[in-house]
């Protein structure tokens, strides 16, 4: 099966993973054929968006990379993702009365950013660095922490639907897999091995043994303490 060029083995976002030499790919051919065209799928995806306009897609994109932490190539397409679902109304079924169902949503969500960064900077989301970029977002999630609004809607459920689909999207990605070591989807070919530290023969052993969750609450405590983005202001 041939689904990817030679030398675009076991790749993962940024380049970053924990499983050495571990591609997912590699099997799949022995995934039944509904199943691979579904996952394959998600590496050709059409060039251009359906459902976000350009302005939205200003401000999704830098917001997505910051959420999820893609600060370079290669990136899991997750906005690309996020649009296909959209565009073919491919939602999770249900949304909170008091919310417009997911695209207006997210439509309203991303304008609601963008006003807030011509409040706080006098200039849209897209055209901001980084780190004001990052504080704007900040604050949604501060609000969400708190139980508060934000422009309207409760900042809980704007912010639970924006990770919902970007993690979603992005661990529904072969690339996400390689990262992890998740050998994919297991049937036909089922496990011989369950059990705790028992791999697979076609499973890959981690290759850092620190753990990364200490890692992990030092990168929060920090970031719930704020030295590293700048204060709001109006001047620009």
């Amino acid at each position: 099966m041939r689904f990817r060029a030679p030398g675009q083995q076991g790749i993962t976002p940024q380049g970053r993973g924990r499983f050495a030499g571990f591609d997912v790919l590699a099997r799949a051919d022995q995934w039944d054929q509904v199943t691979a065209g579904a996952v394959l799928a998600r590496l050709t995806l059409p060039p251009g968006l359906s459902f976000f306009t350009p302005a939205e897609v200003a401000v999704a994109s830098p917001m997505l990379d910051l959420m999820l932490a893609q600060d370079s190539e290669p990136r899991v397409p997750v906005l690309a993702l996020i649009d296909e679902r959209l565009a073919t109304f491919e939602t999770d079924g249900w949304h909170y009365d008091d919310m417009p169902e997911d695209g207006q949503a997210w439509r309203d969500s991303l304008a609601g950013l963008d006003a807030d960064a011509h409040a706080h900077y006098g200039r849209g989301y897209a055209e901001l660095d980084e780190r004001r970029q990052a504080r704007l977002l900040q604050d949604v999630q501060d609000l969400a922490g708190r139980g508060d609004d934000w422009h309207g809607v409760t900042a809980g459920r704007v912010w639970g639907l924006w990770t919902r689909y970007a993690c979603t999207a992005f661990y529904s990605h072969p690339w996400a897999w390689n990262e992890m070591g998740f050998p994919g989807p297991a049937y036909p070919r089922g496990y011989l091995n369950p059990g705790v530290n028992a791999r697979e023969s076609f499973e890959v052993g981690d290759q850092r043994a620190a753990d990364p969750v200490p890692f992990a609450r030092r990168v929060e405590r920090a970031r719930r303490h704020d030295d590293d983005l700048p204060e709001k202001d109006t001047d620009g």
